[in-house]
């Protein structure tokens, strides 16, 4: 009587990896493998539409703006990985919103000087506006150099600035309400 210890194959030309040749050759990986090229060409036209929806809200040149796209659609995932890398740092409203701002402190400082009335520019040296004549500052009385409506003495010689009070100028409507006092 004889034993049979180990188990031969029913077959001689099979391997001990056809099992898992066979598994890969299924409908369900076969499935898998076009669900993922699929998947990865979906991914690659959505990193272009992003690429593309990004550098128009940085780039304002349109040719750059190809360049990109272009990149991103002959190099794929690579190329928008450049892109990633070399892209502006801010958007173009978020720049034109930062260049405002400064315009507006500028203003507010003073840098951006105009007339109050005809808001053509004057210089802050000027004491009447060269296109209107509007008086803008008073001159100092010893060095004649024009002083801020604020300040108490003048910075550069030290002068107090006399505080005048406006003139009082009275219409003929006021001196003809006055009443008029007899003497008798």
């Amino acid at each position: 009587m004889t034993l049979p210890l180990l188990a031969t194959p029913t077959s001689s030309s099979s391997s001990p990896f056809s099992s898992i040749s066979n598994a890969f050759d299924s409908g369900y990986v076969t499935a898998a493998e076009r669900l993922a090229v699929i998947f990865l060409i979906a991914l690659d036209l959505a990193l272009i539409f992003w690429t593309f929806k990004d550098a128009r809200r940085r780039i304002e040149d349109p040719v750059i703006v190809a360049v990109c796209v272009a990149t991103a659609a002959l190099f794929p995932f690579v190329g928008v990985l450049i892109y990633l890398i070399l892209r502006p740092p801010e958007y173009l409203a978020d720049v034109r919103e930062r260049e405002l701002e400064i315009r507006a402190m500028e203003r507010r400082l003073g840098a951006d000087q105009a007339c109050p009335y005809c808001r053509n520019p004057a210089e802050p040296s000027f004491l009447s506006c060269p296109y209107c004549g509007t008086k803008l500052k008073n001159a100092c009385r010893r060095c004649k150099t024009p002083l801020d409506p604020a300040w108490r003495l003048c910075p550069h010689c030290e002068t107090p600035v006399s505080t005048l009070s406006p003139p009082t100028t009275t219409s003929a409507r006021d001196v003809v309400s006055e009443p008029t006092r007899t003497r008798g």
